[in-house]
């Protein structure tokens, strides 16, 4: 049996996953960190992005999160995000609209914390697109 560590991904409206696996790979402000067994204890910030789950029995499990944190400590992860959603669930017609609402909002004038807002929307419409496509079958 591979050496595992137990997960678990907790998003506002949901566990995502709660249980072992053998590797996490979470998305990073400057790439991602792959997490496995007997890591060593740190917290560190999770952004948009896809995150890949590998169980104890092999299977890989993708979803795609929104910011937030993860804390590994004593060979338990817990990563808290604002959402984390399959790839399977995601509506791509939403994801359309949201992606060019955020563009629009972009080119407004705007505060910085309304910039900000608009590209955080902007960059979760685009992850859940690119996560969406790769769930759509071809002709779709």
């Amino acid at each position: 049996m591979a050496n595992t560590f137990s997960l678990k991904v907790i998003a506002c409206d949901r566990i995502f996953f709660d249980g072992r696996c053998t590797q996490v790979v979470l998305p990073l402000h400057d790439g991602e960190k792959a997490i496995q067994a007997h890591h060593e204890n740190m917290v560190f910030a999770v952004e948009i992005g896809e995150i890949r789950i590998t169980d104890e029995n092999g299977k890989e499990i993708t979803g795609i999160t929104g910011t937030g944190f993860a804390q590994i400590i004593n060979n338990r992860a817990t990563v808290l995000v604002d959402t984390c959603e399959y790839p399977e669930e995601i509506d791509i017609r939403r994801a359309k609209e949201a992606k060019e609402r955020a563009e629009e909002q972009l080119r407004q004038k705007q505060s910085i914390q309304e910039y900000h807002r608009s590209k955080a929307s902007l960059a979760r419409a685009m992850e859940r697109l690119k996560a969406g496509r790769r769930d759509t079958p071809i002709g779709y």
